[in-house]
């Protein structure tokens, strides 16, 4: 049993890592969330999340593997991303003009969710840990979280074993990404309502993260297929 408890909150912890960094996908959620609200900005979340779970079905299936190993694929996928990101950060800063205070009613249904869902499939980066970290999460095992630990790994080597490719370690996985897309909108709201510059700041914010992704993904994709 106990176990089976540390196996999901790795997964929690693994689905959180996806999940929490700074990155496009927490932008948009970001806009959403301040700009149109809590449910707005859970929808976005959703998008990547549903992104995650065909990947991870594709993982299971061995057909991402082949994809990654297309020639082509990886450099018209930064490009696609790069110039998504682009035109999502026009959007984010007509955001930032309008958005003169937080408000979770009277603006046109968020588009967040389909914003996420496209952009997820053509994220690299994405892909990329589904193609590494996502495949040892499948694959039947154990993983010794703490034995490569720096100067301590061998003092704890068996103090935290998970097993991988168990439903309890995937369920975990999601949980944790779900606890992200429900608390991180939460959380962005409740500062909003406390704030009236909170979201045209975050909108701003937003585009600038979103122009930068962006730009970078172009160069990454010219240089590969340079």
């Amino acid at each position: 049993m106990a176990s089976l408890v540390v196996t999901v909150l790795a997964g929690v912890c693994f689905g959180l890592a996806l999940a929490a960094p700074p990155g496009p996908m927490n932008a948009i959620i970001a806009e959403e969330s301040v700009v149109r609200g809590w449910a707005a900005g859970f929808r976005a979340g959703l998008g990547a999340m549903v992104a995650d779970v065909i990947f991870f079905a594709l993982t299971l299936a061995g057909i991402a593997a082949v994809i990654d190993r297309v020639s082509g694929v990886r450099p018209a996928l930064y490009l696609a991303g790069g110039c998504l990101m682009l035109y999502f950060a026009i959007g984010a800063i007509n955001e930032a003009r309008t958005a003169t205070s937080f408000t979770d009613a009277g603006r046109a249904a968020a588009s967040g969710f389909r914003k996420t869902f496209v952009l997820s499939l053509t994220n690299p980066y994405q892909i990329g840990f589904w193609l590494t970290v996502g495949v040892g999460l499948l694959e039947p095992g154990t993983l010794d979280v703490l034995a490569h630990a720096p100067a301590v790994g061998q003092a704890l080597e068996g103090t935290l074993v998970v097993q991988t490719g168990s439903p309890a370690l995937l369920v975990g996985f999601f949980g944790g990404v779900a606890c992200w897309i429900v608390a991180y909108p939460a959380a962005l709201v409740a500062a909003g309502r406390r704030v009236d510059a909170f979201a045209p700041a975050v909108a701003v914010l937003s585009a600038v993260v979103l122009v930068g992704f962006g730009l970078l993904f172009l160069v990454m994709g010219a240089l590969r297929i340079v």
